[in-house]
């Protein structure tokens, strides 16, 4: 039976994760702020959550309507028969996301979902299930816009961007869900070799690699909220989670550089634990040093923007990139994440693309540069074009906010102190958003590999259904 979901994700992304629900067989898809709405059954629900790579979270309405008042939200909630989701032994917690002159805050309406649920069970039983923010056995999500409801049941759990082959990272990692989705706009799907020259904690080229060798994202995690449901179907959820038919080999190969050795260290580690080392690369080098690729390839990366973190002589770093771009990655495609006008400026290439996304709280922009050699009037001149009819339809016109003083601190030499880092799948609060969930490491224990390059396969261990490593699966390597 098909019912409603809601897929959550960044904005900006929201085109690229229709594109995804329709190739997994999705109906009635449509576009929203920061979300995508689609129906579908079990399965589709169960492969939301593992195939989707621009998803952070898959939520299943129960409930839409209408509020003036917090009372009135109390009575709508308390109407719903509660006792199909939970009894009282189940743990529960709410989230909230609230847009909305009449509710002013959103912990108030969390308060009065609660309420409602806790007095109906009462009534009902004589005793009432109990709250746990920490890892509850069923979480549920009302999103407020004015005086418009809806309450659903979060199927996810833990944002679905915590693939779970995260070791350690370095400071303001990139969200993967962010990496996969700017990797599926290049339209690259492991055509060609891939190249990030400043790659950090791997996360660029781990989401390529898992793209290139349709991987699922979720197979690394340990668990999904749903399964804690009534209705949780082991049989058909083992099915979706070890269904391979996607995987293919990939015939080229990915290589990172960073200049720090500690993130190539947990790069590597990261990579590792992907089970991904024989389609990955990682060798220490700085930009200043970067060669010619010897095969077609295709280069991403997010430089420091000068505000999560320092650099010295930030502008001299885009200028750098440039000139590396013009001089040794020439007939090449290269996509560039950053924040400022003024290092765009540096680069001193001029880009075919312009895309506005948000890294966190940062509102930046994605560019697309197609090098190419020689004079760019002469190539114009002889019938050549940077620009495809796709650029041209998707060319932003937006205009950076000019940073008057930019230049001037970074000429006085001084460290910018880094910003509040909101460590989320989300940029600050808007609609469709959703508040930032706290991480529990020691929760989510993760799948590790001994992995000798190869990629280990997956068959599930019905004798064993937790034991062993991460879901208790058995793993065989194979050539």
């Amino acid at each position: 039976m098909e019912f409603e979901m809601i897929a959550k994700t960044l904005q900006g992304l929201e085109n690229i994760l229709a594109e995804e629900l329709t190739r997994l067989g999705a109906n009635n898809i449509e576009i929203g702020r920061r979300m995508v709405s689609f129906t579908g059954d079990l399965e589709m629900m169960y492969r939301a959550n593992v195939q989707l790579r621009t998803a952070i979270r898959i939520l299943k309405p129960i409930k839409h309507f209408r509020a003036k008042t917090a009372d009135e939200v109390y009575d709508a909630v308390k109407a719903v028969d509660w006792t199909q989701y939970l009894t009282n032994r189940t743990t529960f917690a709410v989230d909230s996301v609230v847009y909305s002159s009449e509710f002013r805050h959103s912990k108030m309406v969390a308060y009065k979902v609660k309420d409602a649920i806790v007095d109906q069970m009462r009534e009902k039983t004589g005793d009432r299930p109990n709250i746990r923010l920490k890892n509850p056995d069923l979480q549920l999500h009302i999103h407020v816009s004015e005086y418009d409801c809806t309450l659903a049941l979060d199927s996810s759990g833990e944002s679905l961007h915590r693939r779970g082959y995260r070791q350690e990272q370095v400071e303001a990692p990139l969200n993967e869900v962010l990496a996969a989705g700017i990797i599926l706009m290049t339209g690259w799907r492991g055509e060609c070799d891939f190249i990030d020259p400043m790659c950090g904690s791997g996360t660029f080229l781990i989401e390529a690699a898992l793209i290139a060798r349709g991987i699922s994202p979720g197979v690394f995690r340990s668990e999904y909220a749903f399964e804690k449901w009534p209705d949780f179907d082991r049989e058909l959820f083992e099915k979706v989670y070890n269904d391979d038919s996607e995987e293919r080999p990939f015939n080229h190969h990915i290589y990172g550089y960073d200049l720090n050795v500690h993130a190539v260290a947990i790069a590597t580690r990261n990579i590792k634990a992907a089970g991904l080392t024989k389609e990955i690369t990682v060798e220490q080098r700085d930009i200043k040093n970067f060669e010619k690729p010897l095969h077609p390839s295709l280069l991403i990366t997010n430089p420091p923007y000068g505000e999560r973190i320092s650099a010295p002589d930030l502008l001299g770093l885009y200028k750098t990139i440039g000139s590396q771009l013009k001089h040794n990655f020439t007939d090449g495609e290269a996509w560039i994440l950053s924040y400022r006008e003024e290092c765009f400026d540096e680069i001193g290439l001029k880009p075919s693309r312009r895309i506005p996304l948000y890294n966190g709280s940062l509102e930046c922009e994605l560019r697309k540069y197609q090098i190419f050699s020689g004079r760019f009037n002469d190539m114009r001149a002889g019938g050549g074009d940077i620009k495809t009819k796709e650029d041209r339809r998707d060319m932003s016109t937006r205009k950076f906010k000019q940073h008057r003083e930019f230049r001037e601190r970074l000429d006085e030499d001084r460290d910018e102190r880094p910003r509040k880092r909101f460590d989320d799948e989300r940029p600050r609060r808007r609609f469709d958003d959703e508040k930032p969930r706290k991480r529990f490491d020691d929760e989510r224990p993760r799948k590790r590999f001994d992995d000798k390059d190869r990629k280990p396969r997956k068959n599930y261990d019905s004798k064993n259904p937790r034991g062993g490593h991460g879901r208790g699966l058995r793993f065989e390597h194979r050539d």
